[in-house]
């Protein structure tokens, strides 16, 4: 199996094209070999440390379970039982978790914390999410799109709703996959300038549209599909009322959802919050991929576990 060149997974837009659709295609032949019961113990032996600075279900359930499935051992270490706690810091703890495991996953708030632990370390560090990017959820996205569209490129995504972590992803991602993509989110909200700017700079030479804009309406019309988030992530709580209000023009209904393409698909990270960023109704009279999104962050974390891990 071959190896991806990259040591470390810390975003989508430090991949090339072939690197991602290198690990797509072996979470694919993962989720089949799955489905057969013939599971691939690439990792026998290997230990993988788990560093986790927010709530998790998704991503801890599935890299745990991804990991053992593989052979090796999880770790996991809330980091507020780390030594971190006490001043010593990120690279120091890379440099020393590097002597006893074969790799780092790491869910923290500030993605610098995270570039910091990689610094430090000497084996493979990936990003199960920081405030800036999520880029496994992405690839687990993108893997959603291939199984139910049997492409990405030239499809169009519309991401309606708050420019966080996944809509940088998303954005990065996008550009690199060639998958032509429309993001609408309230002014003061949109995506930042910077990851905007490196899209720019990843698409010289490749075909894909960049749309940025303020209209969830403009931003749907013949979308192949239509991804929304919550309008309020972790750390934001206490603006949670102020938000609600900025967002109410820009939830996912039936009504929006009419400005798409008729076999659209609807897609959202979860948790989900019915009633704030998508209608209920929508669960009864759309294709919605949700559970699909979540099942293969499973088979594309043990892809790159194997691509970054593996002999």
């Amino acid at each position: 199996m071959s190896r991806l060149k990259a040591e470390d997974f810390l975003s989508l837009g430090d991949c090339s094209q072939d690197e991602i659709y290198q690990i797509l295609s072996q979470a694919l032949e993962i989720k089949r070999f799955r489905q057969l019961n013939n599971e691939n113990k690439g990792l026998d032996g290997k230990t993988v440390a788990l560093i986790f600075q927010k709530p998790s279900t998704r991503t801890r359930v599935s890299f745990e379970a991804g990991i053992a499935q593989l052979g090796a051992h999880p770790i996991f270490l809330s980091a507020s039982e780390l030594q971190l706690t006490r001043g010593e810091s990120y690279k120091d703890t890379g440099e020393v978790l590097s002597r006893y495991v074969d790799g780092i996953v790491m869910r923290a708030f500030s993605h610098k914390d995270l570039e910091e632990l990689a610094d430090g370390a000497t084996v493979p560090v990936i990003n199960g999410l920081t405030d800036e990017f999520h880029p496994c959820q992405v690839l687990a996205d993108f893997m959603t799109i291939l199984e139910k569209k049997d492409r990405i490129a030239g499809l169009k995504l519309a991401y309606v709703g708050d420019g966080n972590n996944v809509a940088n992803s998303l954005l990065l991602g996008s550009v690199k996959v060639g998958l032509n993509i429309a993001i609408a989110s309230p002014q003061g909200f949109e995506p930042k300038a910077e990851i905007v700017r490196k899209a720019m700079h990843f698409m010289r030479g490749i075909s894909p549209k960049v749309s940025l804009t303020e209209d969830p309406i403009e931003a749907v019309k013949d979308a192949d599909m239509v991804y929304t988030d919550v309008w309020t992530s972790m750390g934001q709580e206490k603006e949670r009322k102020k938000r609600i209000e900025i967002f109410k023009p820009y939830q996912v209904n039936k009504q929006l959802l009419s400005k798409a393409k008729e076999d659209v698909v609807v897609m959202h990270c979860l948790p989900a919050h019915y009633g704030e960023e998508i209608e209920r109704d929508v669960l009864d009279e759309f294709n919605c991929v949700f559970l699909d999104q979540a099942e293969n962050r499973l088979h594309v974390q043990k892809a790159l576990l194997s691509l970054l891990l593996g002999d």
